[in-house]
């Protein structure tokens, strides 16, 4: 799919491949959109991926005085979990929660999320709402944009070719400031929007003093319907003033019609979500449905690897991925140009890792990267090269007997066909690690992004519950 891969150490080695490819290379860190385009090979100018994730300190959230900075490669799942940004910038992380399953939040970025562009994208409406500023760098210099300047159409902005998203510059909301996100999608999890709203009002006592109302899944960008905003301001949010408000939100946008939905019902899902949203800020409930100590399949003892200097790869059968899997060193060649899901089944020879879907919805290839759970079919295999790699063989334990959740899956009768239940059996076991008394809300969460077509998720359940106590019962 590509014919070179650099994983650099430093922006600087970054933005040196860059500026000698711009319009042949990518800079690529969760890389969730730019794989499933790759794979449907509807990226032909693409040749060279520049893999940022092994460069120090982008990942880190940076509180000052009055805003956060986001580093490029911080995850839906690190905006989630982090108290501050859930005190200080609801809306984008009530956003992030959104997006797509634990396995692709773990490795998706919210700078890609904002560079991908497309006017569904969950976390751009928030953003837009709370003002948000974005940092472009090139070997040139660097420049900051707010993001109405950064998006000129349906998914373009104004980055340039040679250009690195370097960070991004989040706003907080005041003491006398409240905020909402609210999504519309056609199923529980995994959804792309229908229509989104943020909504950011400002108080003094009960009069709106200024109104912020951003909608995105409903023109080629974000829009902001300045009509209702000039309309609330002043006004008690009385429920003739919701209602009206709601009401003129609905008459500015020019809705698009596509497969998820028609413009007619857009548009009364604009004047739906407009009345939501501001109920729930009337009656301080913003907050209402936000997770609490969530399942993220995430590992609390994650490390990766620091490269000293940048390593590059080429697309040849005699390139080598040098990498842990299931605590064993592998080192396998011709792989290097393939997806993470097809070199662990055709070069490492471990085929209980499957490919459903091959595009990050059925979770079938879930396997955990340096500790995270995350989907194969949507990582580079060159990401692997020292790296630490675990998938289902590697569940049993040491002294060969099954992994509780394994055993669960017997016991109860979960495994029906079997394609899926490898993902389902790595999505339980890291839930297991990270919560070993998990709710049944933590469950579901768990479990979103793994899909059963024999629609047995039922018996899946009651092996994670039985694993659960079995495994407690042990460890006690």
């Amino acid at each position: 799919m590509w014919n070179q891969y650099y994983s650099v150490s430093t922006i600087d080695e970054a933005l040196a491949v860059l500026a000698q490819n711009p319009h042949k290379a990518r800079i690529v860190a969760g890389g969730t959109d730019i794989l499933i385009e790759l794979e449907r090979h509807q990226r032909p100018d693409v040749d060279i991926l520049i893999d940022i994730t092994r460069v120090p300190c982008l990942n880190q959230i940076q509180a000052e005085q009055q805003s956060f900075t986001l580093g490029p490669l911080v995850t839906h799942n690190q905006v989630v979990a982090d108290a501050r940004l859930v005190s200080k910038a609801l809306p984008l992380a009530q956003a992030c929660w959104e997006v797509g399953a634990p396995q692709i939040r773990n490795r998706a970025t919210v700078a890609g999320n904002l560079i991908t562009a497309s006017p569904a994208n969950d976390t751009i409406t928030p953003l837009w709402a709370l003002g948000a500023q974005v940092t472009l760098r090139s070997v040139h210099g660097e420049r900051t944009l707010a993001l109405p300047d950064f998006y000129t159409g349906f998914r373009e902005t104004a980055m340039q070719p040679d250009e690195m998203l370097t960070a991004i510059h989040v706003p907080m909301l005041k003491p006398n400031q409240r905020g909402i996100f609210i999504k519309l999608g056609l199923r529980r999890a995994q959804a792309i929007s229908v229509v989104n709203i943020a909504a950011i009002l400002t108080w003094d006592g009960e009069i709106v003093t200024d109104a912020v109302l951003t909608f995105g899944s409903v023109a080629p960008t974000i829009i902001r319907v300045e009509l209702a905003e000039d309309f609330l301001r002043g006004k008690i949010l009385s429920d003739e003033v919701i209602n009206e408000a709601a009401r003129l939100a609905s008459t500015v946008p020019q809705p698009i019609d596509d497969v998820r939905a028609s413009a007619t019902y857009r548009t009364e899902m604009i004047k739906v979500l407009t009345a939501r949203a501001l109920r729930r800020l009337r009656a301080g409930e913003e907050r209402l449905g936000f997770p609490v100590n969530p399942a993220m399949l995430k590992s609390q003892l994650k490390s990766t690897t620091q490269l000293s200097s940048l390593i590059q790869h080429n697309s040849s059968e005699n390139d080598v991925i040098d990498t842990v899997i299931n605590g064993q060193r592998i080192v396998a060649r011709g792989g290097t140009h393939k997806t993470l899901l097809h070199f662990l089944r055709e070069n490492a020879g471990f085929k209980g890792t499957k490919e459903g879907c091959a595009e990050g919805e059925c979770g079938a290839c879930t396997v955990f990267l340096d500790g995270d759970a995350v989907m194969a079919c949507m990582v580079p295999a060159p990401r692997a090269h020292l790296a630490e790699v675990v998938t289902v063989e590697g569940l049993r334990q040491p002294d060969g007997q099954l992994h509780p959740i394994q055993q669960a899956f017997v016991e109860t009768g979960a495994v029906q066909c079997g394609f899926c239940t490898p993902g389902f059996l790595m999505s339980g076991a890291k839930l297991l690690e990270e919560h070993p008394l998990p709710t049944e809300e933590q469950i579901a969460q768990s479990i979103s992004g793994n899909l059963c077509r024999c629609t047995g998720y039922y018996k899946i359940i009651e092996a994670i519950r039985l694993a659960s106590r079995q495994k407690n019962i042990v460890d006690d």
